[in-house]
Parts: structure tokens; sequence; C-alpha cells
């Protein structure tokens, strides 16, 4: 079974930084397009960002362009993303997830709240 287990999240200041980290296991990690979205209270769950298959390329939301980093270590099966300058608008449950065979799978979520 696909699986995805994030961590890493809490409670940060304004300007603050935090680094999240998602374990991956039961597919074939090296193969796949891995991506973080997040969920805001009362709102869609949105893309924040996203790696191809050996970390050569990246992608993020305009909102998030120049303040986070995503990469990921194909040895340990891990993705992360370091989140640096955060802002309120930043609070939300962080997820990672990953289209597998056409399917789409999102680990648990972690809490990143950011106050002002």
């Amino acid at each position: 079974d696909v699986q995805l287990q994030a961590s890493g999240g809490g409670l940060v200041q304004a300007g603050g930084s935090l680094s999240l980290s998602c374990v991956a296991s039961g597919f074939t990690f090296n193969q796949y397009v891995m991506g973080w979205f997040r969920q805001a209270p009362g709102a869609e769950r949105e893309f924040v960002a996203a790696i191809n298959w050996n970390g050569g390329s990246t992608h993020y939301a305009a909102s998030v362009k120049g303040r986070f980093t995503i990469s990921r270590d194909n040895d340990k099966n891990t993705l992360d993303l370091q989140m640096n300058q955060l802002r309120p608008e930043d609070t939300a449950v962080y997820f990672c997830m990953s289209t597998v065979d056409g399917t789409p799978y999102f680990g648990q979520g972690t809490q990143v709240t950011v106050s002002s």
C-alpha cells in the first residue's frame, strides 16, 4: 500500500521557519513526481510545490515562490519542504502527495500555524 507520512509541523511566529518532511513507502519513490499541498480552515486544498523524479525540476505556487524550497532524497524515500519567511496566511494542514499509477495519494497531513 502507498503510504505518505508527513511530519514537522508546529506553531511559529510570522517571519520564522519550519521544515516539513514526508516518508514514502509502498511504491518506487524515485520514479514519481512528488508534491506538497495545503488546506486552510474553510478553504479548498491548494497546490504548494512539486518536484520531478530526480529533483532536477521544481515548481511552486506564486504565493510561496522565493520563500519555500522543495527537495527529495531518493535514497531515503523522503520529501522535504523548507518554509522560510512564514506568514499567517501560510497557516494550514500540509499534505505530501503523489499520483501513483494514475491514483492520487495524500498523506495524513501536518498542521502548520503561523501567529502574527
